[in-house]
């Protein structure tokens, strides 16, 4: 039998219209240092060495739209980011550029898009991990 290949996911990749300027919003709003940098690429990462987030530069990006229509870009993923304290969380974000989003489907959740208009989701975890 042939040893199963191992699979380490090392980053999600996010497409821009200016990756640097993608970039700089989430590493002030996780605090994540830049990994690499080059023009239309950016890499950050938490020091530990865990799984990061990348963004590209791309010259058709078009804005995604939350909720999702037929006529729009659809989200195609978005990021679920823990926080501690979900009202100051969203107003350091909101500081960085973020926007909330009108619709807002959870009561404990709160839904904001990313200057380039990403969907986000902040919240507070009320339970244990498994």
């Amino acid at each position: 039998m042939k040893p199963q290949p191992r699979f380490t996911l090392t980053a999600t990749t996010v497409d821009a219209p200016d990756a640097h300027e993608l970039a700089r919003f989430y590493r002030d709003l996780l605090g994540w240092p830049v990994r690499k940098e080059e023009p239309g690429w950016v890499e950050i990462a938490p020091s530990d060495g865990g799984a990061g987030l990348s963004f590209q530069t791309e010259p058709h990006f078009a804005r995604p739209r939350w909720p999702s229509t037929r006529s729009e870009q659809q989200m195609m993923m978005h990021l679920d980011i823990e926080v501690n304290d979900l009202s100051a969380a969203v107003e350091r974000a909101l500081a960085l550029g973020a926007t909330l989003a009108d619709f807002q489907p959870q009561d404990d959740v709160r839904v904001l898009c990313d200057p380039a208009g990403h969907p986000f989701c902040l919240f507070v975890r009320t339970e244990p991990r498994t």
